[in-house]
This record gives C-alpha cells, sequence and structure tokens, in this order.
C-alpha cells in the first residue's frame, strides 16, 4: 500500500504563497492519480485539486481555479499545490489522496477512503 506525506504549509499573510509537497513511500505515486483535499476547522473535507497519473490533465475545486496550481514529477515520486494569492478561506488542513474522483470541479475521494495521512496545517492570517 502506497503511504502519502504531505509537507509544506505554514502560517501566511492573505495574498502570500506556499508550495505544498505530497511524496510516498511503498510503491511509489506513479501509477496513481492523486489530489489534495482540505478540512476547515469545523467543516467537511472538500476536494481542492486533483491530477492523472501521467500529469495530463488537471482538475480544480473549491475556488482554487487560478490560484493553485497542481503538478508532478514521478521520478521524484512527488506531487506538489502551488498555493498562490491566498485567501482567509484557504485556512485548513491539507491531505492528499490516492485515485479520487475527478469530474470537473468536483473532487471526491473514494467511497470508503481511509489511508488519510497526518495533513499540513495552512494558516492564512493577517
Amino acid at each position: 500500500q502506497v503511504q502519502l506525506v504531505e509537507s509544506g504549509g505554514g502560517l501566511v499573510h492573505p495574498g502570500g504563497s506556499l508550495r505544498l509537497s505530497c511524496t510516498a513511500s511503498g510503491r511509489g505515486l506513479a501509477d496513481h492519480a492523486i489530489g489534495w483535499f482540505r478540512q476547515a476547522p469545523g467543516e467537511e473535507r472538500e476536494g481542492v485539486s486533483c491530477i492523472d497519473a501521467r500529469g495530463r490533465r488537471t482538475y480544480y475545486g473549491g475556488g482554487v481555479e487560478g490560484r493553485f496550481t497542481i503538478s508532478r514529477d514521478n521520478m521524484k515520486n512527488t506531487v506538489w499545490l502551488q498555493m498562490d494569492s491566498l485567501e482567509f478561506d484557504d485556512t485548513g488542513v491539507y491531505y492528499c489522496a490516492l485515485e479520487p474522483i475527478c469530474m470537473g470541479s468536483r473532487i471526491d475521494p473514494q467511497p470508503g477512503y481511509r489511508y488519510w495521512g497526518q495533513g499540513t496545517q495552512v494558516t492564512v492570517s493577517s
């Protein structure tokens, strides 16, 4: 089983940028679509972005299109989420996940997905 580890979160002012990383132990990421999700305090987890296994198709949800960019390098076994023009509502814990269901701006985890990692905290504050 591929185990994912998120990193790169932090505290940033509105309008600032962060770059999150999702790396894998185990079999590696190369054969898998990867999604980024976030969960704000007291809110449900929501899909933010996903990328197919070869990096040819990307999807964005949660109002981040045009501000966030997902990319991957399968040789480095890493998927990134570049987050620019950050807003207060982007605050939350960000998670990556295997094989999300990506349809337009709707991004959902597989039903019953239970391989969530620790996530990485993103805080946008003035």
